[in-house]
């Protein structure tokens, strides 16, 4: 029997600042894996984690 889809899924959160940039710090985006239950939160994701290439707090949004 197969499994039926779970709730909680894996999204990948981008630094929103590292896209705009093109003055950074060092070549690249900052990107991060996290969970959500798409249930309860079906809006995309904003989270505020450090960038490392910005060296800073920035918003990260979920992409596709």
């Amino acid at each position: 029997m197969a499994k039926s889809k779970g709730a909680r899924i894996i999204v990948t959160l981008e630094c929103t600042e590292c896209s705009s940039n093109t003055s950074k710090r060092s070549p690249g985006v900052s990107r991060y894996t996290s969970t959500k239950n798409r249930r309860n939160t079906t809006t995309r994701l904003e989270l505020k984690k450090f960038c490392t290439h910005c060296n800073k707090y920035t918003i990260h949004k979920e992409i596709k």
